[in-house]
């Protein structure tokens, strides 16, 4: 057992630095558009290459805050059903869950995504926008790294949910409070 427990801890970490990493683009995000908006509206400046940085950082936030989601149980559920649930019933339920869904989808997400991003580097593909970024091939890249954190944030579904199913541990008071800390 000692073993799931180090290895539920770093597989929540990863998660975690997968949320702080979402964070860090949705402020930049925040930034970027802000800067877009006075330059367009106070200068008569528009820039197409911070604009395309709008929605890189965007898919950024998406991709990335998707293994956070899971990790904390952020993600879209029928909550109703799921809150009445006692703890061991949660458990089979996200164990069943990760196995079935969680993990095959994103080895899914990894196949394709992979191949969608070494064809894009293959080509050199840049905006086709004059004045837009040229390497497109680095946020396209984002896919099958979020499909590694997907699959670890479902493995690590997987070994909450036997910490639960041992007595170890509570989604009520490990998931809820969490944070990002």
């Amino acid at each position: 057992m000692r073993w799931i427990i180090k290895l539920d801890e770093w597989l929540a970490t990863a998660s975690k630095v997968c949320g702080w990493v979402a964070c860090g683009a949705m402020i930049l995000m925040a930034l970027n558009v802000f800067y877009d908006v006075v330059a367009r509206y106070a200068f008569n400046s528009v820039s197409i290459g911070l604009q395309e940085m709008e929605w890189h950082l965007y898919s950024v936030v998406f991709l990335l805050g998707i293994p956070y989601a899971l990790r904390t149980d952020g993600h879209v559920r029928v909550d109703v059903l799921y809150t009445k649930w006692g703890q061991k019933t949660k458990a089979w339920v996200n164990l069943v869950g990760a196995i079935i869904f969680v993990i095959p989808f994103a080895y899914l997400i990894a196949t394709y995504g992979y191949d969608f991003a070494l064809d894009s580097y293959k080509m050199g593909e840049g905006s086709g926008d004059p004045g837009g970024l040229p390497y497109r091939w680095i946020i396209k890249s984002v896919i099958p790294l979020t499909a590694f954190f997907i699959g670890t944030a479902g493995l690590n579904m997987v070994t909450f949910a036997i910490r639960v199913l041992a007595g170890d541990k509570s989604y009520d008071v490990e998931h809820s409070a969490e944070g990002l800390a």
